[in-house]
């Protein structure tokens, strides 16, 4: 059972109080100016909602819900800059995962597991066009979203943008490259930029980007499972870190 929140009054205090829902349900009919205060804000913040009949809130509840449920994360997401600075304060290289419409819930699990194992210090991820985190997500992670900051940010291009400001150079792992993933420096300050396995990485993110890079593949198969395509670069990040501390 997914972590929710229902009732108009209760919704709408749980977002004053900054706890901003992955979605909102409203029910199909609803009106009345308490809901559609709620619905103004809901809209200003650019929260996630969809407009249900009855019968889909009542899966979630048979309680009085009053037309209005909304899923809340079971983790704590974190700023992007206190990730950072916690970072540099112990003397560590940043290393950032930014997951621009990764929205399989099985994979984003699979990519936060990896993370965590190869010592990235944070995912980057979109409040909108995201996977939701949820019991699923964090079964599949072994429990990695417990351990690892996860940032969502209602404005990706913005954060990407910040990122750079912060010296932590901008790579983007798609196909359509002409660099290889074994050419890039992977030592300094990164953040790594892995899209959808559908549509890839937007174009304003690539345009973003201080380098693009491929993995070099010799198959026929045109792509690699972005969850797959996580472990190759993050763990080719780790060897190069691992190595440059050795020699």
């Amino acid at each position: 059972m997914e972590n929710i929140i229902y009732g108009i009054h209760p919704v709408a205090e749980a977002i004053k109080e900054g706890s901003i829902p992955e979605k909102v349900f409203f029910q199909k009919g609803l009106s009345g100016s308490n809901y559609s205060t709620l619905f103004k804000k809901i809209r200003e913040k650019d929260i996630p909602y969809q407009v249900v009949p009855i019968e889909k809130l009542n899966k979630f509840t048979r309680n009085n819900h009053q037309g209005v449920i909304a899923l809340v994360s079971p983790i704590t997401y974190w700023k992007v800059e206190d990730v950072i600075s916690n970072t540099l304060d112990r003397g560590e290289v940043p290393l950032l995962l930014i997951l621009d419409g990764v929205t399989d819930v099985r994979n984003f699990g699979g990519i936060a597991r990896t993370a965590e194992c190869a010592g990235a210090h944070a995912l980057v991820i979109p409040q909108k066009n995201s996977a939701t985190i949820n019991a699923a997500s964090i079964k599949t992670s072994a429990g990695a979203l417990n351990r690892l900051p996860v940032c969502k940010e209602k404005n990706l291009l913005e954060t990407i943008s910040f990122i750079k400001e912060c010296g932590i150079k901008v790579i983007a792992a798609t196909g359509k490259s002409d660099h290889n993933l074994y050419e890039a420096n992977l030592k300094d300050p990164t953040a790594i930029i892995l899209g959808s396995e559908d549509k890839g990485i937007s174009k304003a993110c690539l345009k973003l980007s201080d380098y693009i890079m491929n993995i070099p593949m010799e198959g026929k198969t045109s792509s690699l499972n972005v969850s797959i395509a996580a472990g190759v670069v993050l763990f080719e990040a780790l060897r190069q870190r691992q190595y440059s501390k050795n020699n």
